[in-house]
């Protein structure tokens, strides 16, 4: 019989298995097949303890000027008088109860509902005008070869956003204005002039205008982030493949950016109801207050320099959460489109 045919003994010992090897990346403490979320909160502390450190400023910061001060909408509900004690913290306590009646007065006002119709104009504007303008502008930036040009010209478009509010009004009255360059140059060729700046039927379009010059060149910034990202190694394969410039563009790029999009887009939809408060308030003597008028302005007006403290936190706790619920919404949208948004699922 040959040796292939030979049946092997019941008896024989079996090759023993191999210890598996410690694994040497494994995180000190972890057992077995647990991943590092397992740890006990001692060990977690110690291995990130440095981390830990180093936010801690930032979110101090965070807790004193954008979360303790909401324990003050509780004036809201008040009669509010900081006159009732010498400590306006303290006349929090003192002032009486009143429920909502402050939210009746300002759903009873036809100001705060015009202002409010100003305001979602103004967003929807800025958004289908400013919002795709930064990612034009990264695309642009993007496609130039030469190093020194590019760098040229990002410090030519960011340079306007460290403009104050006041000089970038300034300029545009320069310019678009009764005294400004266009309009005295059509009257020294006999033709009727024009004052941009004080007529209310284009302000919303000067406005954005305004904000599309101020702040569109900042805003590549985080586009231009995510583009650095992409191999360019998918560039030169898709070239070899014949692809032209648009179709790297359209099959590349704008995949890459589709994730940041969706995430500034949901923030931008969070912040529909701020839609500038300083560029609009040195503009509201010159056009009026139909055309002028947002909910930020509104607040201010009515609350702040009339000193109807409890009225204007009532106008903010209502923006505060028709944001949030915005920013909820346009998330829940991000997700049924694919895109992770602000959080996941």
């Amino acid at each position: 019989m040959s040796h292939s045919t030979v049946p092997r003994s019941r008896t024989e010992a079996k090759t023993p298995e191999k210890t598996p090897a410690a694994d040497p990346e494994r995180p000190a403490g972890v057992k077995g097949g647990k991943r590092a979320g397992k740890l006990s909160l001692r060990l977690r502390f110690r291995r990130d303890r440095t981390l830990i450190l180093m936010t801690l400023p930032a979110l101090l910061l965070v807790l004193v000027f954008n979360y303790i001060p909401i324990l003050g909408n509780v004036v809201a509900f008040q009669d509010y008088d900081p006159y009732l004690s010498e400590n306006g913290f303290v006349a929090i306590f003192e002032s009486p109860w009143i429920g909502f009646e402050q939210f009746e007065r300002i759903f009873a006002d036809s100001a705060f509902w015009h202002a409010v119709r100003n305001t979602f104009v103004l967003f929807f504007l800025q958004l289908v005008l400013y919002f795709p303008i930064p990612i034009m502008l990264a695309l642009l930036i993007n496609s130039v070869v030469r190093p020194r040009v590019r760098a040229i010209a990002q410090a030519i478009m960011y340079l306007p956003h460290f403009f104050s509010w006041v000089l970038v009004v300034t300029v545009f009255m320069q310019i678009f204005g009764g005294a400004g360059i266009i309009a005295q140059t059509l009257r020294e060729h006999g033709y009727e002039g024009f004052d941009l700046m004080t007529n209310p039927e284009v302000f919303k379009y000067l406005v954005t205008a305004e904000t599309i010059w101020k702040d569109a060149g900042w805003g590549i910034i985080v586009f231009l982030a995510a583009l650095s990202a992409v191999s360019n190694d998918l560039y030169e394969a898709a070239a070899m493949d014949g692809a032209g410039r648009w179709r790297r563009m359209w099959h590349i790029t704008l995949p890459a950016l589709r994730p940041v999009i969706a995430l500034l887009l949901v923030l931008r939809v969070g912040d529909a109801l701020t839609v500038g408060f300083e560029q609009l308030l040195l503009q509201r003597q010159a056009v009026g207050v139909e055309a002028s008028e947002v909910l930020d302005t509104y607040v201010w007006w009515n609350g702040i320099r009339n000193q109807d403290f409890s009225y204007a936190a009532a106008a903010g706790l209502i923006k505060g959460i028709v944001g949030l619920a915005l920013v909820l919404t346009a998330n829940k949208v991000a997700h049924l489109m694919g895109e992770q948004g602000v959080y996941k699922k």
